[in-house]
């Protein structure tokens, strides 16, 4: 029996202290995942008891232990040292014989399992990893596509020896481990054959938000180290595990990245550049980048075994455990396979009630963008790297801005104000580093070190959504701290306006009733970009306009329509997810004319008016020959949305509907389009509208209350205009009239009713009107939503007494 190897179906992960966090989550996949249909490539631990026995028998122990005397880890300098000498010392050394006869039978056994071709993953797993507080991600090596015995032993002593790298010498430090307790145990396991097809990391948790109805997927062609270096822009994909696992199969969310590099295998075997040798990086073939990386149906099954293993470590460790995964595609075989699975360490210290909610307070020129990591704002003087070996200028609380940070510069990240990389996503080294630092980061964007300037001050904004942005200047922002669990909630349901996806998981976490508004408008100007009937009509485009909306619509194999009914519903989806299952409501576009010209191909459809406000507008537009088709794709969409994604929470709400007939227009159209049995509500903002209020409420299921357009249309003012804005005043008392028939009139018809302009925002007093005419909720924008929850907490409190 093997004295100092250990295979996957011998161990699982009480087994740490023997082989590490990689291998024993290794061993608890391969053993209980694999019956339930994940597949885990087969292999084996070279165990911490065989590092030991390495270190005595080349008396390495005691030399380790005089370096580390009186060491102190914040002096770049000796760490550098201790760390090269320590290196050396372990690569000197021999592998004792009994060792290395263990090692190479099971390199013989994975051949007679998988063939003489087999190549091999060789792979470091400490005996601290992936421990509940600390992920180890990226502190110490891999090897790839090891062949021969002489390689696979050359391999073990890269791994045994990365064990005292710079950067996993100070993040043992960090985190509270002594390096020399830290023993290292290593796996050896079939290659995925993913150089020739796709790979990439996944949770079953968005990463920034800690959202956890989410599985979050990133995926790039070839070898995942990429993807782990931050060396390319990942194609990224969501999927809602609620309505994952009420049998919905749909992708939540996709976003197309560049994908500029993908590592395939070498055919050197030299060891001149001992951790590259086995791999190398090429352009990616332009077709490769325009398409993703993985198909639907992969996604999904992504999507399943994430479902799978989060259960199962959840089920075993006693609560709540999100997951952070690798997996990897064969493109020989075609096969995925998981070949890891840790518990995220970010989010998943127990239940949270008390948040942060950082706010810009002041806005400035944006000199740059990336991906956003983290939900934080910093500040600071720039301080730009390309080497660590330019760590000593570095100064506490600086931006590090560099080309790309690699776990190696965890002893500067954790100095820094924020982080700046040019590559990366959101699931790089880097950026699981910054978010264990609790900094914020921006990765990917592109030619920062060129943009921002040596000692310039900047702010770095995660606090916006997706989209990190680096702003000119120190600018002034707030924290606010909120503990949920200690705010009274009032009787009248406090509900939150939406548009941008962005923006969704974050905000998931705070304490609403639902969506009072989903605008649709943000996500057809900024993720779709074309005007709605140029998908129906792409021949009356000029040559260009057609181009650029085959380009967009490429990584759906050029189906046009697909495309928008994809990304329309896709959007809408994501904003309905951060509610579920609570409602939704999701305005149909409101574009005014020049508006919709604006878009990609917009001139061609539109009139000129000359008060588009009061022109071809909201219900019109929808039975109107000129924008009929482009209605059908928006209610195709929503269709979609609602009975294939699982979104039932999702009520429509048409916008501007000036008359009776063209609301029931509107409501045969929708019910031509299949969506006659969906709940469905009515904007309350022409005046006509509170008029007939009856009637209106025979055809539609409730109404909501748009205060700016019904003040504009009852007071007779431009709301647009400058010189006559003073005249325009939600509080007149004429408006406020209107508003009390509506509700009046939907409490006559037992129909819902709500409000979601922004006056009850602005005015404490206006808040209180409506609690007291009884309105059923109130939609505010999200910087509004905690201060009046308290305040009409107060105001119901106030008329009970």
């Amino acid at each position: 029996m093997a004295r100092y190897i250990k295979w996957f179906r011998e161990i699982g992960i009480d087994d740490v202290a023997e082989v590490g966090g990689k291998n024993a989550s290794l061993g608890e996949l391969y053993n209980n995942l694999t019956p339930l249909g994940v597949v885990v490539p087969n292999g084996f631990a070279v165990t911490a008891e065989a590092y030991r026995y390495y270190l005595d028998a080349n008396g390495i122990w005691e030399p380790l232990k005089e370096l580390f005397r009186n060491f102190n880890p914040d002096n770049i300098e000796e760490l550098q040292k201790v760390g090269a000498e320590a290196r050396r010392l372990i690569m000197e050394g021999e592998v004792p014989g009994d060792l290395k006869e263990e090692i190479l039978e099971g390199y013989r056994e994975l051949r007679r399992e998988y063939g003489e071709e087999l190549s091999l993953a060789v792979r470091s797993s400490a005996t601290a990893e992936d421990s509940p507080t600390a992920s180890f991600a990226g502190q110490n090596e891999s090897y790839l596509n090891i062949r021969g015995e002489e390689n696979l032993l050359w391999a073990y002593k890269m791994c045994l020896a990365s064990n005292f790298t710079d950067r996993s010498i100070s993040y043992k430090y960090t985190h509270g481990f002594d390096p020399l307790k830290v023993y290292l145990s290593v796996v050896i396991m079939k290659m995925v054959r993913s150089d020739l097809g796709s790979s990439g990391v996944m949770f079953s948790i968005d990463t920034e938000s800690g959202f956890q109805d989410v599985v979050f997927i990133n995926s790039i062609w070839g070898l995942g180290e990429n993807l782990v270096q931050g060396a390319v822009d990942p194609d990224t994909f969501y999927l809602h595990k609620p309505t994952f696992r009420e049998g919905y199969r749909a992708v939540l969310r996709r976003s197309l990245g560049s994908k500029e590099l993908m590592m395939v295998l070498s055919d050197g075997m030299e060891r001149s550049n001992l951790a590259q040798e086995f791999t190398k990086n090429v352009r990616t073939p332009i077709e490769k980048r325009l398409k993703f990386s993985i198909t639907d149906d992969e996604v999904l099954q992504l999507g399943q075994w994430a479902l799978l293993v989060e259960e199962h470590y959840s089920r075993v460790r006693g609560r709540y455990t999100p997951m952070d995964m690798e997996w990897a595609k064969d493109g020989i075989d075609g096969r995925l396979y998981m070949v890891q699975a840790r518990p995220e360490t970010v989010h998943s210290k127990g239940e949270v009630t008390e948040f942060e909610i950082y706010r810009l307070l002041e806005r400035g020129k944006v000199l740059l963008t990336g991906n956003a990591v983290g939900e934080k704002i910093g500040a600071g003087r720039v301080s730009i790297m390309h080497s660590m070996a330019e760590a000593d200028k570095f100064r506490e609380g600086d931006v590090l801005v560099a080309p790309t940070t690699s776990p190696d510069w965890e002893p500067v990240m954790k100095r820094a104000s924020a982080i700046v990389t040019e590559t990366g996503g959101r699931t790089c080294h880097a950026a699981i580093v910054s978010r264990e630092l609790g900094k914020p980061a921006v990765v990917g964007a592109k030619n920062a070190t060129r943009i921002l300037k040596e000692g310039q001050a900047v702010t770095v904004s995660c606090a916006e959504g997706e989209i990190g942005k680096v702003y000119e200047g120190i600018l002034k922002y707030e924290v606010e701290r909120v503990d949920i669990s200690q705010l009274r909630r009032p009787k009248t349901k406090i509900m939150m306006n939406l548009g941008n996806p962005e923006l969704a998981f974050s905000l998931a976490k705070l304490p609403v009733d639902g969506i009072g508004l989903a605008r649709m408008e943000f996500i057809i100007s900024n993720y779709i970009k074309a005007h709605p009937m140029a998908f129906r009509h792409p021949e009356i485009l000029s040559e260009t306009e057609r181009a650029l909306l085959e380009e967009l619509s490429f990584p759906f194999d050029g189906d046009l329509e697909e495309f928008f009914i994809k990304t329309l519903s896709e959007g809408v989806a994501t904003i309905a997810s951060s509610v579920y299952p609570k409602k939704c409501i999701v305005r149909m576009s409101d574009f005014k004319s020049n508006e919709y010209a604006n878009l990609l191909g917009g001139r061609h459809f539109e009139p000129i008016e000359e008060n588009p406000m009061l022109g071809f507008r909201g219900a019109a537009r929808y039975t109107h020959p000129n924008y009929a088709e482009g209605f059908e794709l928006e209610c195709r969409a929503m269709k979609r949305a609602i009975e294939e994604m699982g979104f039932t929470n999702i009520v429509l709400m048409i916008p501007f509907c000036r008359r009776v007939e063209e609301a029931r227009r509107v409501k045969e159209a929708l019910a031509r389009h299949g969506l006659g049995g969906v709940e469905l509500y009515m904007m309350c903002e022409v005046p006509n509208n509170v008029i007939l209020v009856d009637r209106f409420l025979e055809i539609y299921d409730g109404i909501s209350i748009g205060t700016n357009d019904l003040t504009q249309l009852t007071l007779g003012v431009d709301r647009d205009s400058e010189i006559i804005a003073f005249e325009y005043d939600e509080r007149d008392q004429g408006v406020m009239k209107m508003v009390q028939m509506a509700v009046e009139g939907a409490k006559r018809k037992g129909k819902y009713s709500g409000v979601c302009g922004q006056a009850p925002s602005d005015y404490p007093e206006y808040a209180r009107f409506l609690v007291e005419i009884g309105i059923e909720s109130i939609s505010l924008n999200p910087d509004s939503v905690l201060k009046t929850i308290k305040y009409i907490a107060e105001v119901e409190d106030d008329r009970r007494d």
